[in-house]
């Protein structure tokens, strides 16, 4: 590979902590696309290598060629990884479009047949499983491709570095019982810290979102009061609060009001500069969201035989208690499901390459990559798609 060209601040910002450039230059609403272009400009430069081997051992997509297009949508919070994966791919003659559209979307899309896969922050539950075999999809295959974090990310002039904040504190203040930033719930949870007597704008999300699920399951743990009210899911009945659509719309939003808090995946925070809460884990630790806390939670991980789990709430005296797995939910015989031999192919090999060179430049964009027990079960799950009843061959 040629030798690695990028920005100064991005630079920095790797050295540091490992994962992504934070600027100001970005702005929220272009937050996907803003991420993506930040790997493009410190790749290599021979930027179409896809020969390089994943962390986890030894295979390549040197072989992989593309001849179609993959229509895709969901998750916001894993659009820019993917995003950045089908721009690598292009230059292998693949035409990749990925609607972010929130994970309840993509979901829907899989299951009425629109799209070649979706992608959730969450995982099908019984229900939508049933729905998707009496759909166009058939049974589904789940693949896990990454971990991240979500973040409580805060506007607030003159706290230039993260509140603590524990599950039920945070609750309160999405519930509405909590209504100003120097209230003593949080006050006790930050001694010398200058907190105004300001009111918080909350903002939260107004689509179906895997994002709000991994949220919210981190405040049901520690709030009865949240978990018998609104409850954890993709949506829920708001008490209080502005909604706005995806995580760049969350950004947006709490980048343009002040005192606000929302949630959004951390790649979003880094992008607009946002600062956000070190959360108490189940270990009574505050816990920042970094690479290795968010992976910390993925090792902690039970995955069943279907790939259907949560890395929410981990334990772990280090672990960060708010991260989220992200999945590409697929019909397990996409032939079937109605699509040609060339878009099951090019599925195959899309996700091949997210599950090799792809996890590195996860992780170069704030995203924790699979741990080796994850990776090898994610990999069985691609090699299991099938066309008509066969193994989908990537021989191109």
């Amino acid at each position: 590979m040629g030798a690695t060209r990028c920005q100064p601040s991005l630079r920095h910002f790797l050295s540091n902590q490992g994962v992504h450039v934070r600027s100001r230059t970005f702005a929220a609403i272009g937050a996907s696309a803003a991420i993506a272009l930040g790997l493009a400009a410190c790749g290599s430069d021979d930027n179409t290598d896809s020969t390089t081997q994943s962390a986890a051992g030894t295979e390549t997509t040197a072989s992989v060629k593309f001849s179609g297009a993959i229509n895709a949508g969901g998750s916001t919070f894993a659009k820019p990884v993917y995003d950045t994966w089908g721009s690598k791919l292009k230059a292998q003659g693949l035409t990749f479009n990925f609607a972010g559209t929130g994970s309840g979307a993509g979901v829907a899309g899989v299951t009425d047949g629109t799209l070649d896969f979706g992608g959730s922050d969450s995982a099908m539950d019984d229900e939508e499983l049933a729905a998707a075999k009496k759909g166009k999809a058939g049974e589904v295959v789940h693949v896990p491709t990454f971990f991240g974090a979500v973040v409580a990310a805060y506007n607030v002039k003159g706290i230039d570095t993260g509140l603590k904040l524990d599950g039920e504190t945070l609750a309160d203040i999405f519930l509405g019982d909590v209504t100003t930033w120097n209230d003593k719930k949080i006050a006790d949870q930050n001694p010398g810290v200058q907190l105004p007597d300001a009111k918080i704008s909350v903002v939260h999300r107004s689509d179906e979102s895997g994002t709000t699920k991994a949220f919210l399951s981190y405040l049901g743990a520690y709030s009865k009061k949240w978990e018998d009210g609104p409850g954890v899911d993709k949506s829920v009945k708001w008490p209080t609060g502005a909604g706005a659509k995806g995580n760049d719309g969350v950004a947006a939003a709490v980048k343009q009001t002040e005192n606000s808090i929302g949630y959004v995946e951390q790649a979003y925070a880094l992008q607009n500069d946002f600062t956000y809460a070190s959360l108490k884990n189940k270990d009574g630790n505050y816990v920042e969201p970094t690479l290795e806390s968010v992976s910390a939670a993925g090792d902690s991980a039970e995955v069943p035989e279907d790939l259907r789990f949560s890395i929410a709430n981990a334990p772990g005296a280090q672990t960060y208690p708010d991260a989220s797995a992200t999945f590409v939910i697929v019909p397990k015989d996409l032939c079937k499901a109605g699509k040609s031999e060339t878009v099951a192919k090019d599925v195959k090999g899309f996700l091949t390459y997210g599950l090799t060179t792809g996890q590195e430049e996860a992780k170069q964009l704030a995203y924790a990559p699979l741990p080796a027990s994850v990776l090898d079960k994610a990999k069985a799950a691609v090699d299991s798609l099938q066309c008509n009843g066969a193994p989908i061959s990537e021989t191109r």
